[in-house]
């Protein structure tokens, strides 16, 4: 994966479009640092196609959900207070 500095990202765009699209996935870093990158379509459709729901997709779906497995309840032991100073 080729990496490109911001500046260089912003300055020649068509060019990075282009090597994206034929090399794959560019790295853009600002600072030093990583950044983003830039995914052609393809890539990014199987990712999201691949992605897990969200908590609130899972919750808002018609889907049918799994049952929880609780424990068993009175099996727990407490502890005995502390002794006060």
């Amino acid at each position: 994966m080729q990496s490109w500095p911001v500046q260089d990202a912003k300055a020649r765009f068509s060019e990075l479009l282009d090597a994206c699209q034929h090399d794959g996935p560019q790295m853009v870093t600002k600072r030093g640092k990583q950044t983003a990158v830039l995914v052609p379509v393809a890539i990014w459709n199987r990712l999201q196609a691949n992605a897990q729901p969200s908590l609130k997709q899972l919750l808002l779906s018609d889907e049918a959900r799994a049952e929880l497995t609780l424990p068993a309840r009175g099996q727990a032991r407490r502890r005995p207070p502390a002794e006060a100073d």
